[in-house]
C-alpha cells in the first residue's frame, strides 16, 4: 500500500469519528431539550423543585367530591400561562389568594382578600396539581362564630373554569428519600391530604418500601379517598392500610369499612406496627397533634423520626436537633407598636403569638397557615426581638418575623 493511499484511509477514518461524535452530541442535546423522561416527571422527594416568584394564575379544570357526605372536594389546577408545572416534594402545600365577593362572609367584612394554604393531595408528576379542601362548619359549641370563610368560598363559589392566584409549592413537611426506612403516615380528618401525596409517590417511586397508613375519622360518611385507598392496599403488598372510626354509624361494619374503633394513639401503633425503626409523619387537628406527637417521643421514637404538621396553631413542642436555645418568655408586659396601623399595645402574655394578639386588638395583618409554614404573615421588625417555641418551617428573611408563631422578647416595633 502506497503512502498517499494509507494517508487517505487514515483521514477518512478520522473524519468518520468526528461525524459520529457530532451526531451523538446533537442527539444528546435534543434529548435534554425534548419531552421529560420518567425521572424528571417524578423526581426524588429530596431533590430541588422548580418554583415561580410571587403569584401565578391557575385554572380549575376539575372538581371532585372525595367523601360520601360531600364535605371534602378536590380541585384540579392547571397553569393559565400554559407553562411547565414544577415538581414538588410530597407533603408540601400551595398558598392561595382568595378574593371574597361583596356580602360574602359579612360577619367579618365584605370583599376581603384571604390567604390560605392547602396541602397538595396527589403525587408529583401528574398533569395538574390537586388540593382537597374540607368545608369548615361553624365551631362546635361556639354560637355566633362564622363557618370557615376560605373553605366555604371554595366549595360554594369556585367552579370549573375559574382562575385562582397561587404561590409555588413550599413547606418542610415532606417524605424523605430513604427507601429502606419504613414510613408510618398518620392522618386525622382532612390531614389525610399530604398523606395521599406521600403515599402515592412512595408506591410509584419506592414500591418496595413498607408503608403503614393510619387514617382516623368519625364515621364512614367522612372518609375520603375510600375506593382509592382500598384499591392501592389490594394491589401493593407493602402498603398496610389502617382506617380508624371514632364514632361509627349504624351501617359502618368493622372489618369491611374500617379496621379499628376509637382514636389513633400509641397503644394502637404498638399493637399494629412491626418491631423496629420507623419514620412517623403526622397531620391532623390540634387535639391529635397535642396528644400523639409527644406520646411518640415518650415511646422512645427519636425526634428526627417524628415529622408533623398541624392544621393551625397547636401546643406541640419537640426539641429541634441542633436548634439552639429558645429565649425565655417575658416576665413583664412590653409595648408592641404597629407602625402602619398607628397602634401601640401592651403585650401581657395572654396570647400565644403576635398574630392572635394583633387580631384580638383589631389590627389587620395578612395570615395563611397560622403555623409558621407559608410566610404570609412575615412582617418587618423595625426594632426589638421575637422568640419562637420551635423552628418555623418557613425560612424567615433577616430583620423579619412570623407573627403566627412569634412572641416578643422585648419592646417591639413592627411594619404592620
Amino acid at each position: 500500500m502506497t503512502v498517499p493511499l494509507l494517508f487517505t484511509y487514515i483521514s477518512l477514518a478520522l473524519l468518520f469519528q468526528v461525524v459520529v461524535g457530532l451526531g451523538v452530541g446533537l442527539w444528546r442535546r435534543r434529548s435534554r431539550s425534548g419531552e421529560p423522561n420518567a425521572l424528571t416527571e417524578a423526581p426524588a422527594a429530596g431533590a430541588p423543585t422548580g418554583a415561580w416568584p410571587g403569584w401565578r394564575e391557575f385554572r380549575v379544570v376539575r372538581r371532585v367530591f372525595e367523601d360520601r357526605a360531600q364535605t371534602q372536594c378536590s380541585f384540579y389546577l392547571e397553569p393559565v400561562d400554559g407553562g411547565t408545572l414544577p415538581a414538588f416534594k410530597p407533603g408540601q402545600f400551595l398558598t392561595f389568594q382568595l378574593q371574597l365577593a361583596d356580602g360574602e362572609g359579612a360577619a367579618q367584612g365584605t370583599g376581603r382578600t384571604l390567604t390560605r394554604c392547602y396541602s397538595l393531595s396527589d403525587r408529583p408528576g401528574e398533569a395538574s396539581y390537586r388540593i382537597t379542601v374540607k368545608r369548615a362548619p361553624p365551631p362546635s359549641g361556639q354560637a355566633g362564630l362564622p363557618a370557615g370563610l376560605a373553605s366555604n368560598h371554595l366549595h360554594d363559589r369556585v367552579r370549573e373554569g375559574d382562575v385562582l392566584r397561587v404561590k409555588a409549592p413550599s413547606g418542610h413537611f415532606h417524605i424523605d428519600m430513604d427507601a429502606n426506612l419504613p414510613a408510618v403516615l398518620i392522618g386525622g380528618g382532612i390531614g389525610i391530604t399530604p398523606m395521599m401525596s406521600m403515599l402515592r409517590w412512595c408506591l410509584a417511586q419506592q414500591p418496595g418500601r413498607p408503608i403503614h397508613l393510619f387514617y382516623g375519622v368519625r364515621h364512614g360518611g367522612e372518609q375520603a379517598f375510600k375506593q382509592q385507598l382500598e384499591s392501592l392496599a389490594a394491589s401493593h403488598a407493602g402498603f398496610h392500610l389502617n382506617v380508624v372510626y371514632s364514632r361509627p354509624d349504624a351501617d359502618d361494619v368493622q372489618g369491611r369499612d374500617f379496621h379499628h374503633s376509637g382514636h389513633i394513639d400509641v397503644d394502637l401503633l404498638r399493637r399494629v406496627l412491626p418491631h423496629g425503626r420507623h419514620a412517623f409523619y403526622v397531620c391532623g387537628s390540634a387535639a391529635l397533634m397535642e396528644s400523639l406527637v409527644p406520646a411518640l417521643a415518650a415511646w422512645g421514637v427519636a425526634a428526627g423520626d417524628i415529622h408533623f404538621e398541624a392544621f393551625g396553631p397547636s401546643s406541640v413542642r419537640l426539641a429541634e436537633p441542633g436548634g439552639g436555645a429558645v429565649a425565655a418568655p417575658l416576665d413583664a408586659p412590653v409595648d408592641v407598636h404597629f407602625r402602619r396601623s398607628g397602634r401601640t399595645l401592651s403585650w401581657d402574655g395572654q396570647d400565644d403569638n403576635l398574630l392572635d394578639f394583633a387580631e384580638r386588638h383589631g389590627v389587620e395583618v395578612d395570615s395563611g397557615c397560622r403555623s409558621g409554614g407559608c410566610g404570609a404573615c412575615e412582617t418587618k421588625m423595625l426594632s426589638g426581638t421575637v422568640r419562637y417555641a420551635g423552628k418555623p418551617d418557613h425560612d424567615v428573611a433577616a430583620g423579619h418575623c412570623l407573627l403566627c408563631v412569634g412572641a416578643p422578647t422585648s419592646a417591639l416595633e413592627l411594619e404592620a
